[in-house]
């Protein structure tokens, strides 16, 4: 890697005018059926300056995935199971139902919780499933997805961010006050861009979508949920291949990778977002191994390529700590554990800051 220079003081969009402290946060999918103890355990273990989030329980069966959750949301466009998975219909069916149902419960529980405390967090994340693999994942009529058709794309975006405004509202009723934060998932962009998706049948792939209609999608949502009130919004990507130029241009405010196999060139561009005043999310906690990474470990491997491309220290207050991803999983005493680990990971990037 090779050392860059410091941002210009000089710039309103230079990293040094961010806050300067180091947070940590969940993913989303969170093990379990249980939401008032998933809701307790998230708040109480990511307490202030840390963020908590409003977490998936896929375990509750259909609709709780992140893909039926964010289908629930869908304006004008409603959604049905068939066994090769989400479709879309002319009506809603008690699957869309469901999936709404419970979304509703969530809310509502996270507003109880959050009723309950002493000193409410100042910010709430949720998560959304990104416009594309939306389009992956929710199927036509004819039982292919969604994502062939440029049109069914289009109207998956503009239904999207229809729905977003409704949603972020009843979460700001839930915790009034709270900076509402955004994460947009996109699991399959990487395939989307290189036209490696599946076709139902399985014999050949789609049809690679375009950079700039990637772009514009996310544009699209990411504008709407400024207008409904989102103060920062992440796109969450895998780090093979990850597009992290259109998620700049799509003017989203922060990358969300996991860091354990990004490269130095991906490490570059990150640093010129980062010099540029967009935040990292960065997944520096390994959860895929049977006992987790230490501490120290952990904040290394943020630090150091931090330290190599010559960004400063202070800059660090752009990064939030993540898991590699979601949590679903693992068992809730694991699950519990790793959190408490993020927390630890981002006191000690703050130590590092202080120098």
């Amino acid at each position: 890697m090779t050392s860059r220079q410091e941002p210009d003081q000089d710039k309103p969009e230079a990293v040094a005018a961010l806050p300067l402290e180091v947070t940590a946060t969940g993913l989303g999918p969170w093990p379990g059926e249980d939401p008032v103890e998933t809701a307790r355990i998230i708040r109480g273990e990511l307490g202030s300056p840390h963020m908590p989030f409003l977490a998936e329980l896929p375990d509750r069966g259909v609709g709780s995935d992140s893909l039926g959750r964010t289908a629930s949301l869908l304006v004008e466009m409603a959604v049905d199971v068939q066994p090769y998975g989400w479709r879309l219909v002319d009506r809603p069916g008690k699957d869309f139902r469901r999936a709404a149902s419970a979304l509703s419960t969530d809310i509502n529980i996270l507003a109880d919780v959050a009723g309950e405390e002493d000193r409410p967090a100042a910010e709430i994340k949720v998560q959304l499933l990104g416009p594309l693999s939306l389009a992956a994942g929710l199927h036509l009529h004819n039982g292919e997805r969604a994502l062939i058709d440029y049109g069914a794309r289009r109207d998956v975006a503009a239904s999207l961010a229809a729905g977003v405004g409704g949603y972020l509202s009843r979460v700001s009723m839930a915790v009034p006050g709270a900076r509402l934060v955004v994460q947009l998932d996109e699991p399959d962009i990487a395939a989307v861009l290189a036209g490696t998706i599946p076709t139902s049948s399985g014999y050949r792939t789609l049809r690679a979508v375009g950079g700039q209609e990637v772009t514009e999608s996310w544009r699209v949502v990411i504008d709407a949920l400024r207008v409904a009130g989102a103060a920062e919004i992440a796109i969450s990507v895998p780090e093979v291949e990850a597009p992290f130029e259109r998620i700049l241009a799509a003017g989203a405010d922060g990358i969300a990778v996991p860091l354990r196999a990004l490269t130095s060139r991906q490490w570059e561009q990150l640093a010129g977002a980062i010099e540029a005043g967009k935040r990292l999310w960065a997944g520096a906690l390994d959860v895929s191994a049977a006992t987790l990474p230490k501490v120290a470990d952990a904040v290394d491997s943020v630090w150091r390529p931090w330290h190599q491309l010559g960004l400063p220290a202070s800059s660090l207050g752009t990064v939030r700590i993540t898991p590699s991803s979601g949590l679903a999983g693992h068992m809730p005493s694991t699950a519990t554990a790793v959190l408490n680990r993020l927390t630890q990971v981002a006191d000690g990037l703050n130590q590092r800051a202080l120098g």
